[in-house]
């Protein structure tokens, strides 16, 4: 068990799973904030929480609370992680850290002069696979990169009935599908490769500059909306369902990247693969228990998920034999396991160290990059934002 004690602001889809895998991983979840005290005690109550606040000054001032964890809705994490520092805790963020990169650099300054323990939520990179892969390539296995691939593809916004907060630009910001999911592959690829992307050329396609919008409210990923003309209204989109992307690194690699939310039969597909001097690997979530390794003058190779045979941080975040799948829900307990053991012990443990405010800086500055050059239709390079 951690010493710490931690609160989740937001009760939508990814608040509970903070608190599901925060409980796993041995952390105590002392209180919740939703939108409403109503939600707060709904969550409270459905994970055995000791406290439902009313309000984010209610959360800060208690005194027995040592981090806090922000899942709310992309607008608001920047004002709320401003609170949380000037308050003295420890914050995990979900991605985007804030609406823009002056936000986002502000709060990157802002946590170093506090001295306060700062993380954002790339759980993507958690998943053994990768990681192994990642400590493959740190082994020299690759070789030198030729270029890198992949997509994160879902159809949850597949029909033109259907509707969330996200696609809306004032409450997520500007870019959609390439800041929601692509920004975790992107993350997840430069993690592996040790490369940064350093200049951008992107294409994007919104499918349905106008949705049908049901009256009542929506969850994210709710399986009982009516699509009832007659109970919708129209609304207009001014963010991308489809995004495609030329990527350049600064090791010479070259990469595409595409990410959709309308493509039907994918909930939830990561792909990448990375092309290399001495061999290939990739991977994808669907098989997230096996890692593939492709050779020119030998038989090709699927690594399986056992602790046994997996190379350093890779082993110590597979905490399950071989054969007992580990997925999305761990890769957030993962997370928090690095996280909180950075926090109280001043080290990693062998951990793969969590993701930074830089690293969140650095992926929206990547995204203002991306949307510049799909506005101009040219390339851009990152370090001109």
């Amino acid at each position: 068990m951690f010493r710490s004690h931690a609160a989740v602001v937001g009760t939508g889809f990814i608040g509970p799973v903070h608190v599901e895998a925060l409980q796993r991983a041995g952390v105590v979840v002392r209180g919740v904030l939703g939108s409403s005290l109503d939600k707060s005690q709904r969550v409270a109550d459905q994970y055995g929480i000791e406290r439902a606040y009313s309000s984010l000054r209610e959360l800060l001032d208690d005194e027995q609370l040592d981090v806090v964890h922000i899942t709310s809705p992309n607008r608001f994490h920047y004002d709320q992680m401003m609170a949380c520092l000037d308050a003295g805790k420890h914050v995990l963020c979900e991605k985007p850290l804030a609406m823009n990169s002056q936000e986002s650099l502000a709060l990157v300054d802002k946590a170093k002069q506090s001295g306060l323990h700062t993380a954002v939520n790339y759980n993507v990179r958690y998943y053994p696979m990768c990681i192994e892969a990642r400590e493959q390539v740190r082994l020299g296995h690759l070789g030198d990169a030729f270029h890198i691939t992949g997509s994160y593809v879902q159809d949850w916004l597949h029909q033109i009935t259907d509707f969330n907060w996200r696609v809306l630009a004032s409450e997520g910001g500007p870019l959609r599908a390439v800041a929601d999911i692509g920004t975790h592959w992107l993350d997840l690829i430069q993690s592996i490769s040790g490369s940064r992307v350093e200049s951008v050329c992107a294409d994007l396609q919104t499918v349905y500059p106008v949705r049908k919008v049901h009256q009542g409210s929506i969850e994210t990923f709710s399986q009982s909306v009516s699509h009832d003309p007659a109970q919708t209204r129209n609304q207009s989109i001014d963010t991308e369902d489809y995004g495609s992307v030329l990527l350049r690194f600064d090791n010479g690699a070259r990469g595409t990247m595409h990410v959709s939310q309308v493509t039907a039969g994918h909930k939830n597909s990561i792909r990448w693969e990375i092309a290399g001097s001495h061999r290939s690997f990739a991977w994808d979530s669907r098989q997230s228990e096996e890692l593939w390794v492709g050779h020119r003058d030998q038989p090709n190779q699927t690594i399986l998920r056992d602790p046994s045979l997996l190379h350093g941080a890779a082993r110590a975040h597979a905490q399950y034999p071989a054969g007992h799948a580990e997925g999305f829900p761990d890769t957030f307990k993962q997370l928090f396991r690095a996280f909180y053991t950075q926090l109280e012990s001043g080290e990693s443990g062998g951990l793969l160290p969590p993701p930074s405010l830089e690293d969140g800086h650095r992926e929206i500055v990547l995204c203002e990059a991306i949307l510049r050059s799909a506005r101009n239709q040219a390339w851009v390079h990152v370090k001109d934002i």
